[in-house]
C-alpha cells in the first residue's frame, strides 16, 4: 500500500514538471511570435517563465527574494521630516503602519526584512508633532482640574492637511 502511494506521488511530480515545461514552451513560443529577442537571451527567458511557473503555488514569503542589506545612507536618506520613504516601493508615507499592514508585515518584521535599526521610526516627524500638538491642545498630558482650551480651527486645518 505504501509503495503504491509513493509510485503515485512521483507520477505527480513528474507529470508536474513536465506540465512546467510544456506550458513554459508555450508561453515563450507565443512571446517570441510576436517579439524578436536575441537568441543569447533564450535561455535566460526559458528560465525565467519556468521558475515564474514554478513560484505559483509557493506562499508569498518563500517567493520573494532576500532583500539586500541596506547601506547606512540608504536608511539616512529614507527618514525625511514631512514623510518615510518605503523599501517596499519607494513611496513617501506619513506613517507606515497601514502600508506595512497591506503587505502583511509589521514594523519589527520590516525592520528585520531591511535590516534597519531598532529605533527606526514608523512615523514621520512632521506628522508626530502635529499630533502631539493637537494632543496638548485638547488638555493631554495635564494634571487633573485644568480646562481644556478649545481648538482654534485654523490649526485644526493644518493637521488634517498634514495627515
Amino acid at each position: 500500500m505504501e509503495e503504491a502511494m509513493q509510485l503515485q506521488t512521483n507520477d505527480l511530480v513528474e507529470i508536474q514538471a513536465v506540465d512546467y515545461v510544456e506550458i513554459t514552451t508555450g508561453i515563450v513560443a507565443a512571446y517570441l511570435s510576436h517579439n524578436r529577442v536575441p537568441v543569447a537571451e533564450l535561455p535566460g527567458l526559458l528560465a525565467g517563465v519556468h521558475a515564474a511557473l514554478a513560484g505559483l503555488g509557493q506562499s508569498a514569503e518563500a517567493a520573494e527574494p532576500a532583500a539586500e542589506r541596506l547601506t547606512p545612507a540608504q536608511i539616512r536618506k529614507s527618514i525625511r521630516p514631512d514623510a518615510l520613504i518605503s523599501f517596499i516601493d519607494g513611496k513617501p508615507y506619513k506613517t507606515l503602519k497601514r502600508h506595512l499592514t497591506k503587505h502583511g508585515l509589521t514594523i519589527d518584521e520590516y525592520r528585520e526584512r531591511f535590516g534597519l535599526p531598532r529605533d527606526y521610526p514608523s512615523t514621520a516627524a512632521s506628522y508626530s508633532a502635529a499630533r502631539s500638538n493637537l494632543a496638548r491642545q485638547n488638555g493631554l498630558g495635564r494634571k487633573g482640574g485644568s480646562e481644556k482650551p478649545s481648538i482654534d480651527l485654523g490649526d485644526m486645518a493644518r493637521i488634517q492637511q498634514a495627515s
